[in-house]
Order: C-alpha cells, then sequence, then structure tokens
C-alpha cells in the first residue's frame, strides 16, 4: 500500500519527494520554485510602484524654439507648425500654473485647454509633425490611428484604448498620463457614412465612434483598460482623468474642397475664382476651411466644437519636395546615403535625378511619402547586388538616365500608375 507523504508545498501542491527544499512554516510548507516566483512578483511589485515618469517641464522653453526645432525635420507648413508650438507651449503652462506664485496670477481664472485639428493632403507631413514634437516633449506623448475604433460593444478596439497608448507610453504613470498630449491621426475616417444627415443604420465605426470621443476630448474620467483592445466587466481597469489631456487630430478630408467652394459660392477653376481672390487650384482652398466644412464632410457639431483650433497644411511643390529630399536632419537621400556608407559605397545623386524623381512623385500626388517609394524602386537593385561586391565599387552614380531607366522596370511603379 503507497504510503501517504502530508508533506506538500501548500503553493503548487508538490509533494516533498518532488522538491529539491521544502521550507516549513507555521501551517503549511513552501517549496524553492514558488519562493522563486514570489520573490520575483514582490520584485515587480515594488518596482511598479517606485518607478515614476517625470514630467520635465524646462523654464526657458518659447513657441519659437519650438517651431525652430519642428524646422530641422519638417519643410515647409510655417502655419501649422506654429499652430502646434503655441499649443504645445500653452500645454507646458497650463501645467505649470499649480507651480507658480499665486500673486502673479489670478487664482479664480483655469486655463483650459484648446485641442487642434490640422487638415492637409495625404503626405504633406501632418503625422511628421506629430512625431517630430513627440522627439522634442518630455511629456507622455501617443499616436493613435482613428481607424482601428468602432462603437462599443463591436469588433474592434474601444475609444477608451486611446488612452491605453498613452498609459504605455509613460510606463503605466498615471499622474503622469493626465499630463500627455494625443495624435489622433485619420480622423476623417470616422465621419458619417451619410454626410450631413443622421446615420439611419448602424455605423460602427464612424459617428458611434466620434459620440464617444466627445467627453474624452472635453475632459471627465475615463476607464481604461491598461493593455488595450476592448474592456470587459472581470478587467481591472484605470481610472484617467483627461482634463489636462491635450488633443492633436489630423486628417486629409479628401473632397471637402467642394464644400468650401460651395459655401464661398465660387468655383474651383474659371475667372469668377480669380475675381474673389481665391486661386483656381483646388487644392488651395484648404486655407478656408472652417466648421461648417467640417460639418457638411461628416463630423458631428458636437465633435467640431471641441476642435478649438483648425490649421491646415499646404499642398507640397516642386521646390518643397526637393528641399524634404536633401535638407532635412533625417532627409531620404540622407538616409540612402548612410545605408550606402555602411557598405563603403559613396552615393552620389545628380540634381536631374532628383528633379526627375520629384516630378514623378507629384504625378502620383502621393506627396513626400511618394518620394521614398520612387527612390526605393530606383535603389533596390543596387542594394541587392553591391553587398556581395565587397570593395569592386567604391561610387554609386544615378543620374536621370539610370532613374528613368529603373522606374521603367519597377514593379512598384507600375502599381502607383495603375491606382
Amino acid at each position: 500500500m503507497r504510503k501517504f507523504n502530508s508533506h506538500r508545498c501548500s503553493f503548487c501542491g508538490r509533494s516533498k519527494d518532488e522538491c529539491l527544499i521544502l521550507v516549513a512554516g507555521i501551517e503549511g510548507h513552501i517549496c524553492e520554485t514558488c519562493v522563486e516566483q514570489a520573490q520575483d512578483i514582490v520584485n515587480e511589485e515594488l518596482n511598479a510602484s517606485e518607478a515614476s515618469f517625470e514630467v520635465y517641464l524646462p523654464e526657458t522653453i518659447t513657441p519659437r524654439d519650438i517651431k525652430k526645432y519642428l524646422d530641422d525635420y519638417v519643410i515647409g507648413q510655417d502655419e501649422a507648425k506654429k499652430l502646434i508650438a503655441v499649443a504645445v507651449y500653452n500645454h507646458y503652462k497650463r501645467l505649470k500654473q499649480d507651480e507658480l506664485d499665486e500673486d502673479t496670477w489670478d487664482d479664480e481664472v483655469e486655463i483650459e485647454k484648446s485641442n487642434i485639428l490640422l487638415v492637409g493632403r495625404t503626405g504633406t507631413g501632418k503625422t511628421l509633425i506629430a512625431k517630430t514634437i513627440a522627439k522634442f516633449l518630455s511629456v507622455p506623448f501617443a499616436i493613435v490611428d482613428a481607424t482601428v475604433f468602432t462603437e462599443a460593444g463591436y469588433v474592434g478596439e474601444d475609444v477608451e484604448s486611446i488612452l491605453s497608448r498613452l498609459l504605455q507610453a509613460c510606463d503605466y504613470d498615471v499622474s503622469a498620463a493626465e499630463k500627455g498630449i494625443v495624435y489622433i491621426d485619420e480622423l476623417d475616417k470616422i465621419s458619417r457614412k451619410a454626410k450631413g444627415n443622421p446615420s439611419i443604420t448602424r455605423d460602427v465605426s464612424g459617428e458611434g465612434v466620434q459620440q464617444a470621443l466627445l467627453k474624452m476630448l472635453e475632459g471627465t474620467t475615463v476607464n481604461v483598460p491598461p493593455n488595450g483592445g476592448r474592456k470587459h466587466p472581470e478587467q481591472k481597469l484605470v481610472k484617467i482623468n483627461t482634463q489636462n489631456i491635450l488633443f492633436i487630430c489630423g486628417g486629409a478630408f479628401d473632397g471637402v474642397e467642394r464644400d468650401i467652394a460651395a459655401r464661398v459660392n465660387s468655383k474651383t477653376i474659371g475667372f469668377a475664382a480669380r475675381e474673389r481672390g481665391i486661386s483656381p487650384d483646388e487644392e488651395a482652398l484648404l486655407q478656408y476651411i472652417n466648421q461648417k466644412d467640417l460639418i457638411a464632410y461628416g463630423l458631428i457639431p458636437e465633435l467640431v466644437g471641441r476642435l478649438a483650433v483648425i490649421g491646415y497644411l499646404e499642398p507640397l511643390d516642386k521646390h518643397a519636395l526637393v528641399r524634404i529630399l536633401i535638407e532635412p536632419r533625417n532627409a531620404i537621400l540622407k538616409q540612402y546615403r548612410k545605408l550606402f556608407r555602411m557598405e563603403n559605397i559613396e552615393l552620389v545623386m545628380a540634381d536631374d535625378a532628383i528633379d526627375y524623381i520629384v516630378e514623378k512623385a507629384m504625378e502620383f500626388k502621393l506627396g513626400a511619402r511618394g518620394l521614398r517609394s520612387i527612390c526605393e524602386a530606383i535603389l533596390t537593385d543596387a542594394m541587392f547586388e553591391l553587398p556581395s561586391q565587397k570593395g569592386k565599387v567604391k561610387t554609386l552614380i544615378i543620374d536621370e538616365h539610370y532613374a528613368a531607366n529603373k522606374l521603367g522596370h519597377s514593379t512598384v511603379v507600375k502599381r502607383l500608375r495603375a491606382a
């Protein structure tokens, strides 16, 4: 008959024969494996409680300093960069108002945030501005895409998971997250499907998401799932107050020019437009965008009212695209030169090749993003062949003839033309 062994680990249930060490307690035992796991849990909990995201608010920062930093990475778009610079500067001041001497300001006046909406064609720099600001800031910053969100109860992510990204950016420090900045991209993709009219059928990724954003943008306490995704009744939720979180939204709003032209009672081409001082170029109409145009496009009035500042990004002309290729700190050609330099090859891009690349980018109407696609198509063969020819090639010169030849045989460009 098998002898019963009463000495077992009270945590995992393993017997004394299955353990190396079984430590006795007052009312039970614990094995060496459970001791190690318990130690890991204790260390994680202690580190989580001690860790905090330091929100550093510099004393000497000015809007001009912020714009100067943006100028190093983003070509043109001065008006948009000024808007962002002022918004970030005022965000800093709003966070610091509690630290200032009460005699220097009126304690009865509470500074409210001014959320921003940036409107501009694809490839004009909306997301780049947001990413560049994220490098500069010392407050938590998160970039989210509005297209992944659906109305509560449907497949997709809840709007509250926007704040989950902010929590992750500051190591789950709630007090730091409540002072952060969120950039919501592709806001135009959640417009009403039936523009200008209430939804008569379920619109789970449109108006429902806009409704869910309202209180968050204005300022309220939100129950947030720490790891994102959907909320569940059994899930542990974190409470975050969005009163001091600055929201910056961006979207292309393709076709909004028709609403602008209708509002100003002007056509986008012809002599009447010139007489009114409006450019015949349809894209130039974005500078006249206002709240009525956004509502006509499909945003609900309540959401538009919570986006106090509306800015626009100018379409990129040939001169701007050339500068984007060669001037910024992370210019596209600088990146490719670095890749080739790591193979001990000097990449030389002739002026006529640069002009050719820019002309093709304007033809495809993809903005700055089109530049990378075209450069990739031109240089793919060289990046494939040259690493296997160590030391044989010291310099690679790209001229217009070489670029045109590679683009003519590129499947990437063929797809762009088909689109």
